[in-house]
């Protein structure tokens, strides 16, 4: 196992995205059991939202780095004048 990755999706983007998304089922799954189109399809909406939010957040630094950033992040904080 790697210890490069070892945050296990416990980011501020995989919370969020994953708070958006169950929100977004329940949401759906309210529209199905009263049979209302419309409250279905906000859920749907939601999950969407959801993916979006997370994947966005993610492109901000809020989620976890690819396998070849973490070397990069050590560099430039090494050039910044920090010791990392």
């Amino acid at each position: 196992m790697s210890a490069e990755h070892d945050n296990h999706g416990q980011t501020p983007a995989a919370w969020t995205a994953v708070i958006i998304i169950m929100l977004g089922f329940l949401v759906g799954t309210l529209g199905v059991i009263l049979d209302t189109r419309i409250v279905l399809w906000v859920g749907v909406g939601l999950i969407v939202v959801g993916a979006v939010v997370g994947k966005v957040m993610q492109m901000m630094g809020l989620g976890a780095q690819p396998k070849g950033d973490h070397h990069r992040s050590e560099a430039t904080a090494a050039a910044g004048g920090t010791d990392a």
